[in-house]
């Protein structure tokens, strides 16, 4: 075929290729959009109406039915109300082969953003990789054991009446806070040096509000911020090097606000919970930044002697960066609460290919191990899936647009679908009440 003949892109391509185009030039309407857009692809062909349909079905059509008499700085807001989506980016420097040498990491575009691709044929029932985690936010019954010196407070193993379990150094304190931590071998205890120390009891006795507050309210995306934040400034503190590879890694996970997730459809018109949000993110600065008591904000400093630098802090602290952490952890955390650094490069599939597992019973939760669902051949991206595949069609589409990914165009969703994208996207099926759970914590974003 000529490079010269005019191509027809699939929807899924023409679809990415438009958002990207409308997060560059929001003010743009659909007649300079689409002519921008063959200027940029200028071996496709599309017709202005497709274009504007698929504008429509993602809701970037900028709306012009306003009073006239608005003011300019309505008008601009209006310019700019385009749905914004989940940002991620490649991890500098990021050596996976300690991992597998089975796989490479792809970027595909500003959109979709990072993941894993096949290097080799895999097959079904293939151990791809297995990763023990960044930080480990478990499921709460398993940090009730932890809580209770039942389980290893690093990897989570169960340690019944081991007789080699270690307690935490400060578990006895005069402050009148005892750390219950145990940890199931010295190395154990040893790596606990990246995340406890900010959260121990006994050596952070600030920390102790924020961790009852995220466990009375099973926020588990605040459990997790808070061992990522207890690892970024000690790391800070104790390894510069491994402090800037931490740093990367972080700032590299794909990101949503909160306030960005609660907009428009993505959580289903549920009300946000504010004011639990503003809770959350003053016991955060009082557990590492500002302590209300004056013995908490020694111990704090004894922890925490170099001083971060502004950008670090600011990154940090402000309420703004709070609720973005937390977008971090809501769309990263692994379904039984850790964040993983390769893991976190898997996208979404209604048919996933590769499937996630604990299998290693010394380790718990904290290992995963990814195994193959079927055969993959080299260059196919690699899967998992973010909702339950069982679901019907709307259903599964409506919770991934919760997420903030937009309506879900992977192949079987296309399949299943209905006609008009956009009525897809407007199906909700009626709650009953096994989903009240569900809808109470998206108000708080704490999915």
């Amino acid at each position: 075929m000529s490079p010269t003949t005019n191509l027809s892109p699939s929807e899924d391509e023409l679809r990415r290729a438009l958002i990207a185009l409308r997060a560059d030039n929001p003010s743009l309407g659909i007649a300079k959009l689409h002519a921008l857009l063959l200027s940029t692809h200028s071996a496709w062909a599309v017709s202005e109406k497709r274009t504007r349909k698929i504008l429509q079905n993602e809701g970037l059509v900028l709306t012009s039915n306003r009073s006239t008499t608005r003011s300019t700085s309505d008008q601009s807001a209006a310019s700019t109300d385009v749905k914004k989506f989940p940002l991620s980016a490649l991890v500098e420097g990021l050596d996976i082969s300690k991992w597998t040498s089975k796989i490479e990491v792809k970027y595909f575009d500003k959109i979709k953003g990072k993941g894993l691709v096949a290097k080799e044929k895999l097959s079904q029932g293939e151990v791809i990789w297995k990763e023990d985690h960044f930080v480990l936010a478990p499921e709460w019954e398993i940090y009730d054991l932890q809580k209770s010196s039942l389980a290893c407070s690093f990897c989570s193993t169960p340690l019944q009446d081991s007789p080699i379990a270690i307690s935490c150094p400060s578990s006895a304190s005069s402050t009148g806070h005892t750390c219950p931590a145990r940890f199931c071998n010295r190395l154990c205890l040893s790596r606990s040096g990246r995340t406890h120390p900010l959260l121990c009891p006994s050596q952070n006795p600030a920390s102790v509000p924020l961790l009852r507050f995220a466990r009375r309210t099973e926020w588990m995306a605040l459990h997790a911020l808070a061992q990522c934040t207890a690892r970024l400034l000690l790391t800070y503190q104790q390894d510069e090097s491994a402090w800037e590879s931490d740093w990367k890694f972080v700032r590299s996970l794909a990101q949503l606000g909160m306030e960005e997730r609660a907009k428009d459809e993505w959580m289903n018109g549920v009300e946000v919970d504010r004011e639990t949000w503003k809770k959350g993110h003053q016991l955060f600065l009082q557990a590492f930044q500002e302590p209300a008591a004056a013995p908490e904000k020694k111990k704090l400093a004894r922890l925490l002697k170099k001083p971060l630098g502004k950008e670090i802090a600011d990154a940090l602290f402000p309420y703004e960066s709070f609720l973005l952490g937390l977008g971090r952890m809501n769309l990263n955390i692994e379904a039984h609460g850790g964040i993983y650094v390769l893991h976190s490069h898997l996208n979404h599939s209604c048919s996933p290919n590769v499937a996630i597992r604990h299998l290693d019973q010394r380790t718990a939760l904290s290992r995963i191990t990814v195994i193959a669902k079927q055969d993959i051949q080299p260059g196919e991206e690699l899967c998992i899936t973010y909702v339950n595949p069982d679901l019907p069609v709307d259903l599964r589409r409506r919770q991934i647009m919760e997420w903030g990914f937009g309506l879900c165009q992977c192949p079987r969703c296309i399949a299943e679908g209905s006609d008009s994208p956009d009525k897809a996207q407007k199906a909700v099926p009626t709650l009953d009440l096994g989903d009240l759970e569900s809808e109470l914590k998206a108000g708080l974003g704490m999915l």
